[in-house]
């Protein structure tokens, strides 16, 4: 077999028969072997003479050198052709290498290749995923602490989620730094409280906050990840919040579309710190799924250090705030798995003794609800509840806030509510606030949950829609020619004005002027000197209080209604203003008359059909904005003046957040347009006046040079464009709330400078993972210190108070990604500070 350099040397040997040949010989590979032949033999006279002169000899040379070098050239691509022809023969090898360098370099521009957070959050927790089942034996996880938690790879995998939640870019390869605290875990010389720090309020009466440090938030992140793999696929349907593609948003949609017709509904309010008996009764919950003495024993560290931070019922969850535990989230929806399943056992014994619906839709169902009642009642007569035929109960939870309905009468409400005050109780240990009431959803009270008021409405039939919309229609109309009527006396009395101005300059023209006019007759008023626009705007001054034009609201108002309208005919003006009577009285109707308009329409026989409506609560936004200090108590926007002294683009970046924060809580409720007005009026006027009392300039001048920069801040017809962009984000941190938690909905804070950064006293970011310098450090303000129940508002109204006056550096970046929702405040390290 020849092998490559025995081809290569064979090459150059044929290549190096040529040097016979004469410089100007041609070897055409296309040619047959003969003419190439007969060609070089012609050419050897012709040469021979050539090397016989002597002034030849120089011209041989450089012929010859140049011939090698085109040898040589003919040598590559003969040895080309040849190396390709043995790929061929001999390929396997080289198609296997070849597969193998495609393989990688694949691999390579997949890692490459750019991925969102939620991507790349997703492939980590991917990875613990498949190491968790690997763990399934015999019906249970095993051995997680040790086999899964403790593992150097779940270490970093937790630490990079931990940087996406902080908005810093991950590296994927495997770091040793990990190898540390995986030997202290597996060793179980991992010590809790050494990895804690206390922050505590003034005064007299302390309140303490016990916060991880960045170890111990790893790990935390870690067994978060992993109670998730095991218990999110058994979480029940009416659980929402923190779990993936179940929040906020799911839980009032369920509430709207869900609840069919409900009759009555309630919410529970529930109070609780965690303590040893709620932690025992935890743990034999999760002692069900999971076999490992010392993943629990690790719980049991971090409950005696304080730093689990779960409370029932304390501040209101999903906002990202420091107090908020890592583990809150899961180790809340675990320990409520167990009232979501008792809700399941009432409703069967509530709907299925007693239910029974005679409705077309329910026919399916009809048998199965049979049997059941047969069967409990054959069993234990006692369980049977009075109620009606159509009674059905429903209930949505998110974390610890709770909301019942019930289709039926006032008795079973009643029976349900103290059925589930037991077991909350009883069972769970829970304390639960028995003042609640059971409201009718006929009423016209709303209820409130999740910081949004609900309530049942009619819903309108298709001839009452046509009605309304007929009604503005006319109400259009009207204002239509309302302003054509303004304009044209407006247009009128402007014309009245220079008519006017114009006979004043007559007058003092001599051979214009009329002796026998009343402007002659009063110009012995006119003092010596005055000018004629002097004289004129004088006059319309004594007119004007003539007429008692004082308190128009308008110079066009005062124009039209005593200039213009004066001198049109009485026939016109009766007519016209005629016609807006009966247009207000035709609006201001009621639907049962007007719907008389329509031909054939019974209103006593159309079905009424109600629908679930939520609202966003405007008075508690204002207050918002009040106790933050964008508007005053009368509702004027006025400067934010802590805000001054950051830079313009951070100001906007803040007013920015607040117009995020609403446009992603309440873009579901009807009364929108209400908060869009709050939008573009409270909050853009105050953004504009912090920025004019910063510069000093006049609000207008302000507009001016920031419009670009403004433009950030809708107004009111550019927020429905500024929702369609925002679209997609918000569908994403709401259907992954598990993987993004307390981001989605995080708290505005308020951060005021308190000094920049220098030489001297160096800084770094606080955001977990950045290893950036921070330019400035900054004071946190809590504006309010409200627990549950609050509004949720998009506004940190549960600050834990010994963060108050807490500096914290940021870099640039990360202080954006603060003011407009990217990061929370979970994401920053207050134990930085030195």
């Amino acid at each position: 077999m020849l092998c490559r350099p025995k081809l290569l040397k064979c090459s150059v040997l044929q290549s190096l028969n040529f040097l016979r040949v004469g410089s100007s010989l041609l070897i055409d590979m296309g040619k047959p072997l003969d003419r190439i032949r007969e060609g070089a033999y012609s050419m050897m006279p012709i040469v021979d003479d050539n090397m016989d002169k002597e002034s030849g000899k120089f011209t041989l040379a450089k012929d010859l050198a140049s011939l090698v070098e085109e040898s040589s050239k003919v040598a590559e691509k003969k040895t080309k052709v040849v190396d390709d022809n043995m790929d061929k023969e001999f390929g396997k090898f080289t198609l296997a290498k070849d597969l193998a360098n495609l393989v990688e370099e694949s691999s390579k521009v997949a890692e490459k290749k750019t991925k969102s957070r939620m991507e790349l959050k997703r492939l980590l927790e991917y990875r613990i995923k498949k190491r968790v089942k690997e763990q399934y034996v015999n019906g249970k996880f095993q051995n997680l602490m040790e086999k899964v938690i403790s593992n150097p790879e779940t270490l970093q995998d937790a630490y990079n989620c931990l940087r996406l939640n902080s908005n810093v870019d991950v590296d994927l390869n495997y770091d040793s730094t990990f190898n540390t605290l995986a030997e202290g875990l597996c060793h179980e010389s991992f010590d809790v409280t050494a990895n804690t720090f206390t922050i505590s309020t003034r005064g007299v009466k302390k309140e303490v906050l016990v916060l991880p440090n960045l170890k111990l938030k790893i790990l935390q992140e870690a067994i978060r990840i992993t109670l998730e793999v095991v218990y999110r696929p058994h979480f029940s349907k009416i659980s929402h919040g923190c779990r993936s593609g179940r929040g906020h948003s799911t839980a009032l949609k369920y509430i709207c579309k869900g609840m069919s017709n409900p009759d009555w509904w309630f919410t529970l309010q529930v109070t609780k710190k965690l303590d040893a008996a709620v932690l025992t009764k935890l743990i034999s919950e999760m002692e069900d799924k999971i076999e490992d003495p010392k993943l629990y024993a690790m719980i049991w560290s971090m409950f005696d250090a304080q730093v689990l931070n779960l409370e029932f019922g304390g501040f209101p969850k999903g906002h990202g705030l420091p107090q908020e535990g890592v583990l809150s989230s899961i180790l809340m929806n675990i320990y409520f798995d167990f009232f979501d399943r008792e809700f399941y056992r009432l409703s069967m014994k509530y709907e299925a003794i007693c239910g029974g619906s005679s409705d077309d839709q329910d026919k399916s169902c009809s048998k199965l609800r049979s049997w059941f009642r047969r069967q409990l009642k054959g069993h234990d007569p006692k369980c049977i509840v009075e109620g009606s035929p159509d009674l059905k109960v429903y209930s949505c939870r998110v974390m610890d806030e709770m909301f019942f309905a019930v289709s039926g009468s006032r008795e079973s409400a009643i029976n349900l509510k103290t059925d589930i005050q037991s077991y909350l109780k009883d069972s769970l240990l829970l304390d639960v606030d028995d003042q609640t009431e059971i409201l009718s959803c006929d009423g016209p009270e709303t209820i409130r949950f999740l910081g949004i008021s609900i309530r049942r409405n009619v819903r309108d039939s298709p001839a009452v829609k046509a009605v309304h919309k007929l009604k503005k229609k006319v109400e259009l109309f009207a204002l239509q020619r309302q302003e054509a009527w303004n304009y044209g006396t407006t247009r009128i009395g402007k014309k009245w004005l220079g008519h006017g101005l114009k006979k004043v300059k007559e007058s003092e023209i001599k051979h214009l002027a009329n002796n026998n006019s009343l402007l002659n007759s009063i110009s012995c008023f006119r003092k010596s000197g005055m000018e004629t626009d002097h004289w004129y705007k004088y006059l319309m001054k004594i007119w004007m209080e003539v007429v008692q034009a004082k308190n128009a609201a308008s110079e066009e108002i005062i124009l039209s209604k005593c200039v213009a309208e004066p001198s049109l005919p009485q026939e016109l003006k009766d007519s016209y203003y005629e016609f807006l009577t009966q247009v207000d009285k035709y609006i201001s109707s009621e639907t049962a008359s007007t719907i008389q308009l329509l031909s054939n329409y019974d209103i006593s026989k159309q079905p009424e059909i109600k629908k679930t409506e939520i609202i966003a609560p405007i008075c508690a936004i204002k207050k918002r904005l009040q106790r933050y200090g964008l508007v005053t108590s009368s509702g004027c926007p006025r400067p934010a003046t802590v805000l001054i002294l950051q830079d313009t683009a951070e100001i906007i970046d803040w007013f920015s957040g607040i117009v995020l924060r609403w446009l992603r809580w309440y873009q579901n409720c009807v009364n929108f347009n209400e908060v869009k007005l709050l939008i573009s009026e409270e909050v853009r006027k105050s953004c504009i006046r912090t920025l004019a009392a910063k510069y000093r300039l006049h609000e207008t001048e302000i507009e001016k040079r920031f419009d670009q920069e403004l433009s950030r801040l809708p107004l009111t017809e550019e927020i429905e464009n500024k929702m369609t962009n925002e679209a997609l984000d918000v569908e994403a941190f709401d259907n992954d709330e598990s993987l993004m938690y307390g981001i989605s909905h995080s708290g505005l804070c308020l951060l005021s400078l308190a000094r920049l950064v220098t030489h001297s006293r160096p800084c770094n970011c606080f955001v977990i993972g950045c290893s950036s310098a921070a330019p400035s450090v900054y004071t946190l303000h809590v504006m309010e210190r409200q627990k549950f129940p609050s509004w949720k508002t998009g506004f940190s109204t549960c600050i834990h108070p010994s963060l108050n006056k807490r500096r914290i550096g940021l870099c640039k970046q990360h202080l954006r990604d603060l003011y407009l929702g990217h990061i929370s405040l979970q994401s920053t390290d207050f134990g930085s500070w030195k």
